[in-house]
């Protein structure tokens, strides 16, 4: 029997996929293709290569704080698998995320081989990624580091390449790793198809946990010795863990690709490369959710409540509301609650400059949605004016938001649904459908939903200064408390 550890890199923005894509709600946590997130895709692909002989089990999932809870939400929605999260302090690229979850794994004294995976990729052919898969945990088996190479159909420029050699004897699938290579022009891009022999670097990859420790200690001992120490410094709040912060942020940041892969060829450390015929695609652009998507006879992909007339190849994707579309072709036309994206399909993958300039310009939609979610549940900003802002608020069943307080405003709710428990001060009440309650400014509060079923409020903010950070926590369940309070 062998044993297998899924690890998902959970990390990245997802930034040329705005306005669908923010950083408080990156692509990984999108539904684009079918009916799950990508992240949730990744972690069942893993799932999927149990066999007999083979058996998956607990994924670590590297993340970062912000989005730990909406990683735990969307595993919970997964029948049957069991998690760790592994929570980065600071972002250190690829090599120390791994290094990380290599730690986690080996700490009982076990040595499972690690398949690892981007979390914001798709794949169209989950029968054949399974296939290969299979091959490379095998070959994995015997020590080696095995990457899965994209086979190619297109002249691309976006990505890395694996220039690989012959087959290897007694590993099925298997073929030796000669080089790697940079992204290359289109002229390099077309030799590279038209000769054969090369592949896309996917990311994906399989190896023993002590493979990779030992090969980090070998090329970069540095990362391999801070990260240690960090590690050493871990705290655990199932089921997160964190490295010491202040370790962890002196860890040299590096690629898993420049720190160990690309050393490997010719050093003595065994690699080799099974290919991936399944329809792969990092769905990095606007474009590429275009091409995954199901086409009408029209060459259009539509989501949403969408109307085209005379329309071509363009990709219309509605999330609240009527979009319709009228003589236009080759367009991205994206709609949210508080943005909407128009740009040419070939020019997706500038629109991480309308992200820059909207970071540059301290503008909410770099990084949030209308709708937020939060680990209690979520809340939609519905509508604001000079000194107001009024919000539809939902907490999950057994859940409540911090025990807090406002400099800045007063707040009304309303309950629409469910049962509210209120703490208002020195006392606690209970609020059922069409009752409502005042929080003066000032005043220390909590709203919990003690019910078995979703409990909705408006909320009605009146104040002087009605942003997000006006909050001062003094107890919380999710462990945002503000140390000075």
């Amino acid at each position: 029997m062998m044993n297998i550890t899924p690890v998902i890199l959970c990390g990245g923005s997802g930034t040329r996929l705005w306005p669908l894509s923010r950083a408080g709600f990156p692509k990984q946590f999108l539904v684009l293709s079918g009916t799950s997130s990508l992240f949730q895709q990744a972690v069942e692909r893993i799932q999927a290569v149990a066999t007999e002989r083979l058996e998956v089990g607990e994924a670590l999932v590297v993340t970062n704080e912000e989005h730990r809870f909406l990683a735990l939400d969307q595993l919970r929605e997964l029948k049957g698998v069991a998690a760790t999260l592994l929570l980065e302090p600071s972002a250190r690229n690829t090599a120390p995320a791994l290094t990380f979850a290599a730690l986690q794994a080996t700490a009982s004294g076990q040595d499972p081989i690690l398949v690892v995976t981007p979390a914001d990729q798709t794949v169209q052919d989950g029968a054949a990624f399974t296939v290969a898969l299979r091959s490379a945990v095998h070959a994995a088996a015997g020590g080696a580091i095995v990457i899965l190479g994209v086979t190619p159909d297109r002249p691309e420029t976006g990505y890395g390449y694996i220039k690989a050699g012959g087959s290897l004897p007694g590993a099925t699938g298997a073929f030796e790793v000669q080089s790697f290579a940079e992204k290359p022009d289109i002229a390099t891009a077309e030799r590279y198809l038209s000769e054969g022999g090369y592949y896309w670097n996917a990311g994906m990859f399989a190896l023993k946990a002590s493979t990779w420790l030992k090969s980090l200690a070998q090329f970069r001992p540095d990362i391999a010795g801070a990260t240690q120490a960090a590690w050493a410094g871990k705290t655990v709040d199932a089921p997160f863990v964190r490295p010491d912060k202040a370790g962890f942020s002196v860890i040299p940041s590096e690629s898993i690709d420049y720190a160990v892969m690309e050393k490997c060829p010719g050093s003595g450390v065994p690699i080799c490369m099974v290919p991936l015929a399944a329809g792969w695609n990092d769905l990095g652009a606007w474009e590429a959710v275009w091409q995954v998507g199901e086409q009408d006879a029209q060459g259009n992909v539509m989501h949403g409540d969408v109307l085209a007339a005379d329309t071509r190849d363009s990709l219309v994707y509605a999330s609240s509301r009527l979009v319709g579309t009228v003589g236009v072709s080759n367009l991205v036309i994206v709609e949210t609650a508080d943005a909407v994206l128009v740009a040419d399909r070939s020019q997706s993958q500038n629109v991480k400059k309308l992200v820059a300039a909207l970071e540059q310009r301290k503008r909410e939609e770099h990084t949030l949605h209308r709708k937020v979610h939060r680990p209690w549940g979520w809340y939609d900003s519905i509508d604001e004016g000079e000194r107001f802002k009024v919000k539809r608020i939902q907490v999950k069943p057994g859940a409540s938001l911090s025990l807090q307080k406002h400099h800045h405003r007063a707040e009304h709710w309303i309950v629409v649904t469910g049962t509210a428990e209120v703490t208002c001060g020195d006392k606690k009440i209970l609020l059922g459908e069409n009752q409502s309650t005042y929080i003066p400014l000032g005043e220390v509060h909590r709203l919990a939903n003690p019910g078995k079923v979703p409990l909705e409020i408006i909320e009605v903010q009146s104040g002087a200064y009605l942003g997000e950070d006006d909050i001062v926590r003094f107890e919380d369940t999710y462990g945002r408390v503000d140390p000075k309070s």
